[in-house]
């Protein structure tokens, strides 16, 4: 090599710009590298910079979750008295008179386009960044907000622009799936568990959060039921603003959401979506459900506004520790565990309606709460240890399959995110036809789901539990 040669080659290496360092932050809020698998970087930088970024997804995805939940009780509210014939003998607030079916018919849609939403809003952290798009989500929500405190003051609107009107609080279900798709690359793999499970936790919890203040709200500041939208309107707001300023973007989340299209070509992502039905499904339809359960099977809609917030409560409590567990002993076995336990606490609430017993019936609604939240913890874990499992038979061991499984399993926990709350949408439906053909009881409906939670314990063990199975122990 010419001397002219070795000096063009010099100019040229010192041209070429630094490697960039794990977790430095650069414009934009865009973090170019992240490694949270190598120890010394997670512990000296990147679990404080992933914990700042949780917390304040969680207070993104707390205040969506609220917003999708206001009907839950407002609908209680809103609900006619009527006599047998069907005659209406009292309205309820603000002049409505909506039956136990239209009830059950709104919730669903609420909880059925929040689940629907799931999909896009889980590929939009890919193509807009985890940060941005928290902003941005968390800015929609200002529609339902709005369009509830407008509606509910009208109460000769068609029940069909008021069910459109409640649909759009939707938007509060979809972004747990953007949150959940953007924490997992986030956090190692040993504490994705507990890191999931206290986002999905610190979300969940809007539900008991607005069950219990909305009744107290709608009761003050001379507005009525609009309370109920007003008083998260400027939450909402702040929710973007602590987004925008304190969560960051990365780089390795933001590609082409092609990843996320290929999870789906996996089984195991759509059986995993069915468990996920069975346990976030149970636990969103329920909190829909529960507190118009306890107004028109028992008719005790003060039991429906005061406590009906601790089945949601205890459901998000309970997540984390579910994650937790699974972290421990592996998905698997928490997650056939919790089946088997819903089974039972089904069968107890039955006995609790045939005896007519409102305390034995709330406290089995209860334990289900608790058992639906440890059960979606423990699914959720599993989801990260089967893609790993998949990255290592099907993966060629590069850093790029390694990457790119991971993606993999970030679309994955957003797509069965929207999968299963879909149960969210099937669940007030099938209470409502329930009580259509079988004499108003809700008994056939615990029953059928008892068997599905028989069926999915059983597809657990078959596929992740059994010895033998190649996905056994994750």
């Amino acid at each position: 090599m010419s001397v002219q040669d070795r000096e063009a080659s010099v100019v040229a290496a010192s041209a070429e710009p630094a490697p960039v360092a794990p977790g430095v932050v650069g414009r934009g809020r865009w973090i170019e590298r992240w490694t949270p698998e190598d120890e010394s970087f997670w512990t000296s930088a990147g679990k404080r910079i992933a914990l700042r970024n949780l917390i304040f997804s969680i207070v993104a995805e707390h205040i969506g979750f609220s917003i999708w939940m206001l009907w839950s009780i407002v609908v209680v509210r809103m609900y006619g008295t009527y006599d047998d014939a069907g005659v209406l003998i009292q309205a309820g607030a603000n002049g409505w008179a909506l039956t136990a079916e239209q009830g059950l018919t709104l919730l669903a849609v609420t909880s059925g386009v929040g689940a629907f939403l799931r999909v896009p809003y889980t590929f939009a952290v890919p193509i807009f960044g985890g940060r941005n798009w928290t902003v941005i989500s968390a800015l929609l929500l200002i529609i339902p907000t709005l369009g509830l405190a407008w509606v509910v003051g009208r109460p000769d609107t068609s029940f069909g622009v008021l069910v459109a009107i409640a649909a759009t609080a939707g938007f509060g279900g979809g972004n747990f799936a953007s949150s959940m798709a953007n924490i997992t690359f986030f956090y190692p793999d040993k504490e994705k568990g507990w890191a999931l499970g206290l986002n999905a936790a610190g979300g969940n919890i809007g539900v008991a959060v607005a069950q219990k203040l909305v009744p107290v709200a709608i009761g003050i500041g001379g507005v009525g039921l609009a309370m109920a939208g007003l008083m998260y309107l400027p939450l909402a707001v702040v929710a973007a603003v602590l987004a925008f300023l304190f969560m960051d973007n990365l780089r390795e989340a933001k590609a082409d959401p092609k990843p996320t299209a290929r999870s789906l070509r996996h089984g195991h992502t759509w059986v995993m979506a069915f468990l996920y039905v069975g346990t976030f499904g149970s636990f969103i339809g329920y909190s829909a459900a529960f507190p118009t359960l306890l107004t028109v099977v028992f008719d005790r809609p003060d039991i429906a506004l005061g406590w009906g917030f601790l089945g949601a409560l205890l459901g998000s409590l309970a997540r984390p520790y579910g994650g937790k567990l699974a972290d421990r002993f592996g998905g698997s076995r928490i997650t056939i565990i919790a089946f088997v336990l819903m089974a039972g606490a089904g069968l107890l609430a039955v006995e609790g309606i045939r005896q007519e017993s409102l305390g034995f019936f709330f406290v089995s609604f209860l334990a289900l709460f608790l058992l639906t939240g440890i059960g979606n913890g423990s699914t959720y874990r599993m989801i990260p240890s089967i893609f790993n499992r998949l990255r290592d038979v099907k993966g060629d061991g590069s850093e790029a399959s390694v990457l790119d499984f991971k993606r993999q399993s970030a679309g994955a926990v957003g797509i069965i995110s929207a999968i299963g709350a879909f149960g969210g949408f099937a669940i007030p439906f099938v209470y409502k036809y329930s009580r259509e053909w079988f004499d108003g009881s809700i008994v056939p409906a615990l029953q059928l789901y008892i068997g599905v939670f028989l069926v999915m314990a059983l597809l657990t063990w078959i596929l992740y539990v059994r010895k033998g199975a190649r996905m056994a122990g994750v």
